[in-house]
């Protein structure tokens, strides 16, 4: 006799086959949730425009919060020439930010590199990292300020004491997280890497290196903020054209508007190149966070 579970229009198929069919519904569809984080994103970004509109004019002072609407007219003004002057201090705000991105792109770059090859000695040479650890620690907890004087001394206010600031603060985060990503390898991948014949420097480049690369991602990113957050310091001293420089220039004149542009433009370009940075991370390291 036929059993009424039989009879029922979704009999003869699997639990997982019908799970997979819900889950491919198009509210659950990964597309739908892209489009609600998006859509989330847009709301909350409306509603902070809201309130700072609100703040505003709230205060009445545009030397303590400008408008939105001041802070847009600023960035149509630095962004074109108008009755003959070229955007702000002769150059466009595109420009500003060209020059700045130029400095932390070589600056990051060098301490990347500076901060990997130390991250590794430290990892794979106990007593390298008994001594060196406590120096790399000093230096990133220093603020780029203090040092930067120092810089100024020794290599003038040209474009050198920029590059070594943003390079001696972009190092300690990538030399901290590669030798700790080092240090904690799998003692097992190692061991039967060595029982087969690798070298030490085999061990390291085959194996080490290959499980520390989310780690040394995510020092990278943190190397390429600091930089970012050093912008500032590193043109305070002869430092336009240039972004930062713009935003002390702005700063001494009570353009609040101006420099409230020039965070915004560093705020925006870091978002977009950490956002390259990690769509590099998912081409290059597909293994993180896998078992």
């Amino acid at each position: 006799m036929t059993s009424p579970a039989s009879l029922r229009p979704d009999a003869g198929r699997s639990a997982p086959a019908a799970s997979a069919e819900g889950s491919g519904s198009p509210a659950g569809s990964p597309r739908a949730a892209r489009y609600r984080r998006f859509g989330v994103r847009v709301l909350a970004l409306a509603v902070l425009l809201v309130l700072w509109q609100l703040l505003a004019a709230a205060t009445r002072n545009p030397s303590f919060i400008p408008s939105p609407r001041a802070v847009w007219d600023q960035l149509v003004l630095t962004s074109t020439v108008h009755d003959g002057t070229r955007g702000y201090s002769g150059h466009l705000l595109v420009e500003h930010l060209g020059v700045s991105l130029r400095r932390i792109l070589i600056g990051s770059a060098l301490g990347v590199v500076a901060g990997l090859a130390l991250g590794v000695i430290m990892g794979t040479v106990p007593w390298i990292r008994v001594v060196a650890e406590p120096v790399v620690t000093f230096v990133r907890v220093l603020p780029p300020l203090a040092y930067f004087s120092l810089l100024i001394i020794w290599f003038g206010i040209d474009e050198t004491p920029k590059l070594w600031l943003l390079t001696i603060a972009a190092l300690p985060p990538v030399a901290v997280a590669t030798a700790s990503a080092v240090y904690a390898a799998p003692v097992g991948l190692v061991e039967a890497a060595r029982a087969l014949g690798a070298t030490r420097w085999n061990v390291v480049g085959d194996v080490v290196l290959p499980s520390a690369l989310p780690e040394i991602f995510t020092g990278v990113r943190l190397a390429v903020g600091v930089a970012y957050s050093s912008v500032v310091a590193a043109e305070t001293i002869n430092g336009v054209p240039g972004i930062g420089g713009m935003v002390r220039d702005a700063q001494r004149y009570l353009q609040t508007d101006v420099v409230v542009l020039g965070l915004l433009a560093i705020g925006v370009s870091g978002l977009l190149i950490d956002a390259v940075l990690r769509l590099a991370e998912l081409r290059f390291i597909p293994w993180r966070g896998r078992a």
